[in-house]
Parts: structure tokens; C-alpha cells; sequence
């Protein structure tokens, strides 16, 4: 059977998933790309190194995020959401957002952009180390649409 996930089934998806892809496009070309992610039950939450995918988000907010989970070719369930790129430049937006990211993945080594700065005693403000300064952005939802297929295979006993 072939269906529609409801809107709850699908945010059920994105909630236990980690790993999505990000499509972009620029004007010229379409990019899709997987990324770590955190969803919050309301938007989408990544990081990155600045490169491709930051500048063409940049340029045209407008992206498009999917997951799957497959069991088989006949078992499967995958989540579109459409939205808008934001990046995250208020410090306490952006300490907020890499929390996420470590009470989610607390028992998986995540990526360097996505570890917690480092706030020494005296200093009122995280900060990222100098070498790496993160991307930290959103993806605020505007649509989100999921399919799937489940086939029950029937066992014959002898």
C-alpha cells in the first residue's frame, strides 16, 4: 500500500532522524547535500563550515529538506518540507541551537561545528573558537508533506 503520512506523522519523522538532505538552488543550479540536523517540532535546526550550500542559501532562501526511513524497497516512509533559510547571528540563538544539537546527539560523536563553545569563568557570552566559527541555521517550515509504502508480507507455513 502507497499513502500520505498525516502532517504529525511526518513531524514524527524529522523528529527521530538526524541525517536529512537540503536542496538549494542559486538561480543557475540545484544543490542537495546531507546534513546533521535538530528538529524542534516547529523548524529545522543545522550547521555547517561556510561553503556552496551557505552561499546559495544566501542568495536564494527558498529550500527544500527531505529524510527517509527504508526498510526495504517496499517499506518506506519519506518527509519534504519546504522553507526559508535563516542563519542564526545572535550569540544566544546560536548557543540555544548547538544544545539542541548535543541533548539530541548526546550518545553519537557529532561534528566540530556542532560542539558547545567553550565560556571561560569571567566572560558574560559563549564564543566558538577562532578556528572554527560555525554556520548555525534554521529552516523555518512553511509546508511539509510525507509519503509511504508498506507491504505486509504474508508467511505460508508447511
Amino acid at each position: 500500500m502507497i499513502g500520505t503520512l498525516s502532517s504529525e506523522s511526518a513531524k514524527q519523522i524529522l523528529q527521530s532522524n538526524i541525517v536529512g538532505r537540503i536542496g538549494c538552488n542559486d538561480g543557475k543550479r540545484t544543490y542537495v547535500v546531507p546534513v546533521q540536523y535538530v528538529f524542534d517540532g516547529k523548524d529545522i535546526f543545522a550547521h555547517s563550515v561556510e561553503g556552496m550550500k551557505i552561499h546559495m542559501m544566501r542568495k536564494n532562501p527558498d529550500v527544500c529538506f527531505e529524510v527517509d526511513e527504508i526498510q526495504d524497497l517496499n517499506n518506506w516512509k519519506s518527509v519534504i518540507a519546504w522553507g526559508k533559510y535563516e542563519e542564526l547571528k545572535d550569540e544566544h540563538d546560536r548557543y540555544a541551537s548547538i544544545k539542541l544539537f548535543v541533548d539530541r546527539n548526546i550518545h553519537i560523536k557529532i561534528s566540530e561545528t556542532a560542539m558547545l563553545p567553550v565560556i571561560p569563568v569571567d566572560q558574560k557570552f559563549p564564543f566558538q573558537p577562532l578556528n572554527i566559527r560555525p554556520i548555525i541555521y534554521r529552516i523555518i517550515i512553511e509546508e511539509i508533506t510525507g509519503r509511504f509504502e508498506n507491504i505486509i508480507k504474508v508467511r505460508t507455513g508447511k
